[in-house]
């Protein structure tokens, strides 16, 4: 099929264009900056959401559409709600008008457990909003849909703005992380390679306009993963815990809201937490000591 993939471009969307190319599929890569990670056989288009002739003929002839462009970073929806709500509200509307005169056949749009919660703010207001469209383009047009709510994704590709990743970092960097929070929370961390396999998998018919729950098999406290982290470096990583958690974000569970339900779905393998984290570490340890060549070269 001919396949639309907004935000290809990210973290998640580029494994997700990598998957979809690997099963056979057409690919177009939407996205503002070109993909560094594009793969043979796939189009990159450059443009915006808030674009809607861009998104239009981007759309055009196109089976099915992965809407992945968002404001996903909450703080930076907290700090910026106009840009988040344009972004987020307004970019998908455009996304769905152009499947709906294109007559794209599915809709798979990027939603997260945030829906759930009473916590996420702006962000979780953007995504409860986007999956509200969904179902009245669906009832007015017939369209057919799925929602993707992800949980807290980890992995290579990852950059600043994730979660995983800043701890990584810091222990890397400065052997010590400073984590904002009391430990207790509770998290159920997937691997992207993981989640972008199964965001293909949901292409089957029985997946057509149902909410599915990508979240992971692990469900562990931010303290226990912390201290894997510290066991997996030699032991001797500082973790120091603030006494205040960062706004926007959940303690023990995301569900506090009952939106319309959604089945989870999980896979018979997985990527394992603890080897995920190792791998996660010596991606960000090549990268930082390839930075490192450089500042040296120049």
């Amino acid at each position: 099929m001919k396949v639309l993939v907004t935000g290809g471009s990210g973290f998640l969307g580029s494994h997700i264009a990598e998957h979809l190319t690997r099963a056979g599929h057409d690919v177009i890569v939407f996205d503002l900056k070109e993909s560094p990670w594009l793969v043979p056989g796939q189009k990159m288009i450059i443009g915006s959401v808030l674009d809607a002739a861009a998104v239009a003929g981007a759309a055009n002839g196109c089976d099915v559409i992965y809407h992945l462009a968002a404001m996903a970073d909450i703080n930076e929806a907290i700090d910026c709600p106009a840009q988040a709500v344009e972004v987020n509200i307004m970019g998908t509307v455009n996304l769905l008008e152009a499947a709906r005169l294109s007559k794209t056949r599915r809709f798979i749009f990027a939603s997260s457990i945030y829906v759930y919660s009473n916590q996420g703010a702006f962000y979780r207001t953007t995504k409860r909003a986007g999956e509200m469209l969904l179902q009245d383009y669906h009832d007015r047009y017939g369209m057919e849909f799925t929602v993707l709510r992800f949980g807290s994704l980890y992995g290579p590709r990852a950059d600043g703005s994730n979660g995983v990743f800043q701890l990584l970092t810091q222990a890397l960097s400065k052997r010590k992380i400073n984590y904002y929070g009391s430990g207790d929370e509770i998290r159920e961390y997937i691997h992207v390679l993981d989640a972008a396999a199964m965001s293909v998998d949901i292409l089957e018919p029985e997946f057509a306009n149902q909410n599915i729950h990508l979240t992971g098999r692990e469900r562990m406290t931010s303290r226990d993963m912390l201290n894997m982290i510290s066991e997996m470096m030699g032991g001797d990583i500082e973790i120091s815990y603030q006494s205040t958690s960062p706004v926007g974000h959940y303690v023990q569970t995301p569900y506090n809201y009952t939106p319309k339900l959604g089945r989870r779905l999980i896979r018979g393998t997985y990527i394992d937490l603890g080897l995920g984290l190792l791998d996660c570490l010596q991606h960000i340890d090549a990268g930082m000591r390839g930075n490192a060549g450089e500042v040296e070269e120049q």
